[in-house]
């Protein structure tokens, strides 16, 4: 294991599958492993670049353990890989990607390897990708109809035009970074 190898926290309060998932990283990167929120909260510090975070779990919740990481201010990238469906209050939890389980191999490494990319970007465009995320998964998991009704959802939609044009210089950075090419093509 490198030194400067990325650090990647896996997070989920069934044994097996923290341990599958780590099991699939630690090839390429240096993975911690946490099977309950104090836990995570203890194995999170500034050299943890991405967090794989399950939502429900007993004792601490994985959305708890998202607004402790964001209330320490680290610039982790969190995924909340889980399967519970996602709802209109994703909108204002501070993750940056979603993942219904079941997840391959495939999906993991690749959202990893994205959000590995983001770290390097600067706060507005780290909340563009958020929103983007956010929008992509409700579009996914809603009805037409469900989504013109929510008031959220709408907020949604109008914040993440704001701020894709205020991004809208750094465009070149998107067309660099292939895994965001797809994500973002409906929204050219």
């Amino acid at each position: 294991m490198a030194v400067d190898e990325p650090t990647i926290l896996v997070v989920d309060d069934e044994k097996d599958v923290t341990d599958l998932y780590a099991t699939w990283l630690e090839v390429s990167f240096d993975v911690r492993r946490a099977y309950e929120g104090h836990e995570a909260l203890d194995l999170l510090d500034d050299e943890v670049n991405v967090v794989l975070l399950d939502r429900r779990m007993p004792g601490l919740s994985g959305d708890e353990v998202l607004a402790e990481l964001r209330s320490r201010d680290l610039r982790s990238r969190v995924v909340m890989v889980t399967a519970v469906k996602p709802d209109f209050d994703i909108i204002e939890m501070g993750f940056d990607d979603y993942l219904v389980k079941p997840v391959s191999k495939d999906d993991l490494y690749t959202t990893v390897e994205g959000m590995l990319t983001r770290v390097e970007y600067d706060d507005q465009m780290q909340q563009y990708f958020s929103l983007v995320s956010k929008k992509a998964v409700l579009e996914t998991e809603k009805t037409a109809d469900e989504l013109a009704d929510n008031d959220e959802y709408r907020r949604l939609q109008s914040e993440v035009e704001t701020l894709r044009n205020s991004v809208d210089g750094a465009r070149e950075t998107l067309s660099d970074h292939d895994d965001f090419v797809g994500a973002f093509q409906d929204l050219s």
